[in-house]
């Protein structure tokens, strides 16, 4: 029987980044289906009365060399982003619109590189527009899903039910109800798809 993971993201999260460059290998192997859910950090954080790491100047120190470490056990490019914290808002209600769009994928690696790896500040919205347009992604489009309530209304929903099932931070995955937080336990996502 393949088993459902629900991801709950934001793209501002650079823990999500490296677990999104794994995620796939991870269902393929757990033949399981994957459920991307957008979610909002910054909502999740003020519901849960929960922080950043960033914010806490020893574990960030510590956090920046600990991704850089995971990102090379892992293959991957990573840079930390000089505009960080990006507002995400808007990224998270285009992931909604693109997923409406059947563009999701390529969206979320254009998002993700560009705030993980190419440094850009996806946060100010005439560079977001600019960038997607470079992307081959219709930002005109995408922005008019983006403002309308109901897009708007479903990333209030995910953020809700998120907080509702206990995630408290990004990454997190649910499979069979059980909560797996964080970039560094992907083996333990591997475990419960076995």
């Amino acid at each position: 029987m393949n088993k459902n993971v629900d991801f709950y993201f934001d793209y501002g999260s650079p823990a999500t980044y490296l677990a999104w460059t794994q995620i796939d290998k991870i269902i393929n192997d757990g033949k399981a289906k994957l459920n991307m859910i957008p979610m909002l950090l910054g909502g999740v954080f003020k519901e849960t009365g929960n922080s950043s790491p960033a914010f806490i100047p020893a574990k960030s120190k510590w956090m920046g060399k600990d991704l850089k470490k995971h990102a090379d056990l892992y293959g991957v490019e990573y840079n930390s982003n000089s505009f960080f914290p990006i507002n995400t808002l808007n990224l998270m209600r285009g992931a909604i619109a693109a997923k409406k769009m059947n563009i999701f994928e390529k969206y979320s690696e254009a998002i993700f590189t560009g705030i993980w790896v190419k440094d850009v500040n996806l946060g100010d919205l005439t560079i977001l527009q600019n960038y997607l347009n470079k992307n081959e992604i219709d930002s005109t489009q995408l922005f008019d899903l983006v403002q309308s309530d109901k897009i708007k209304s479903e990333l209030i929903e995910n953020t809700k039910q998120a907080v509702e099932k206990g995630v408290f931070g990004a990454p997190t995955f649910i499979v069979n109800n059980e909560l797996i937080f964080g970039q560094d336990r992907l083996e333990f996502l591997k475990m419960a798809l076995k």
